[in-house]
């Protein structure tokens, strides 16, 4: 399963590890995903994997 936000697409993201010795080593920044089930409007609910980001913007907005 893709690690790919459902709504906004966010996905991982690539970056470097840096020591205190500035030695630099590749790292993947994963996004913060949440399973949760929202109701539709046929009154049927599913799961979808949203990011924390965007589960807050839909409180906010409910």
């Amino acid at each position: 399963m893709a690690r790919r936000c459902a709504i906004s697409g966010k996905g991982p993201m690539v970056g470097n590890n840096v020591s205190h010795a500035k030695n630099r080593t590749k790292k993947r920044f994963l996004p913060n995903l949440r399973t949760v089930r929202v109701t539709l409007e046929d009154g049927t609910t599913k799961k979808i994997r949203i990011s924390a980001k965007e589960l807050r913007t839909l409180k906010k907005h409910s």
